[in-house]
C-alpha cells in the first residue's frame, strides 16, 4: 500500500473511532511546521506551489528540489507553514489529490534539515524563511533608505555644480550655504515675476472698464432723450 492510501486509511480510522487531537497520529509531528510534497508537476515554480498550499495557511519557507546542473524541478519539495496546525489541514486535504494529471503525496516531516549551502556544503546557521511576507516596518525602512540615498545623490550633484571640493572638511558647510543662496535666488525670481503679473491684471481690468465706458457713451448718443411738448387745447 502506498503512502497516499495509508494516510487516507489512518485518517478514516481516526474519524470512525472519534479520537481526540492529542491521540491523533498528527500529534507526533506537533513540533514541526514542515511538510513533504511529492508528485508535483515538473513545470510548476515555487510560486505555483505556494499558491496551491497557501489556502491552508501562510507559507514562510519553500524548498523545491531542483537538479543542480539543469535547474529543473525534480517534482518534490518541502514547505514550512507559519502555524504548525496548517500542516494538518494540508496533509488531510491535499494528500492524494490530482494536480495537472499527477497525484500529490503530502506528509509531515518530523526533523527537517535545511539544504546545505556554499561550496563547502555548510548547513545554514540561521533559520531560512524565503517565502515569508516582508514586514511593514522593513518596507518603511527600505523606503527611508531609498530616500536617504536619493538625498545623497542630490547633494553630490550640487557639490559638483557649486564647485565644492568633496574632500574639503568644510564641504558640508559650503553646501548648506549654497543651498540657502539658491533658495534666496528662487524667491527673488518669484517676487520679480509678481509685479509683471499684477501689471497684466491691472491692464486687463483697465481695458475692460474703458471698453465698457465707450460702449455706454455710444449707446447714449444713439438714443437721445426726447422732450415731450404738451399742447394746450385750442
Amino acid at each position: 500500500m502506498d503512502v497516499v492510501q495509508e494516510i487516507r486509511r489512518i485518517n478514516q480510522n481516526e474519524l470512525r473511532l472519534g479520537l481526540s487531537s492529542t491521540a491523533s497520529w498528527h500529534d507526533e509531528y506537533k513540533d514541526s511546521a514542515y511538510i513533504f510534497v511529492g508528485g508535483l508537476p515538473f513545470d510548476l515554480t515555487e510560486g505555483d506551489v505556494i499558491c496551491v498550499f497557501s489556502q491552508y495557511g501562510e507559507i514562510v519557507n519553500i524548498n523545491l528540489v531542483r537538479d543542480k546542473e539543469s535547474g529543473e524541478s525534480k517534482g518534490y519539495g518541502f514547505l514550512q507553514y507559519e502555524d504548525q496546525r496548517s500542516t494538518i489541514l494540508a496533509v488531510d486535504n491535499l494528500n492524494g489529490i490530482k494536480l495537472l494529471g499527477r497525484v500529490l503525496r503530502v506528509d509531515h516531516v518530523k526533523n527537517y534539515r535545511q539544504p546545505k549551502q556554499g561550496d563547502n556544503d555548510e548547513l545554514p546557521t540561521e533559520r531560512v524563511m524565503n517565502a515569508a511576507p516582508q514586514p511593514i516596518s522593513s518596507k518603511l525602512d527600505g523606503a527611508a533608505n531609498a530616500s536617504e540615498t536619493q538625498q545623497q545623490d542630490d547633494d553630490e550633484t550640487l557639490i559638483l555644480k557649486a564647485g565644492i571640493d568633496p574632500e574639503d572638511p568644510m564641504a558640508e558647510y559650503y553646501l548648506k550655504k549654497y543651498k540657502r543662496r539658491m533658495k534666496r535666488e528662487e524667491k527673488r525670481e518669484k517676487s520679480s515675476d509678481q509685479p509683471d503679473n499684477d501689471k497684466r491684471r491691472r491692464h486687463r481690468r483697465g481695458h475692460h472698464k474703458s471698453s465698457h465706458r465707450r460702449h455706454h457713451e455710444k449707446t447714449h448718443r444713439r438714443s437721445p432723450s426726447r422732450r415731450v411738448r404738451s399742447r394746450s387745447p385750442t
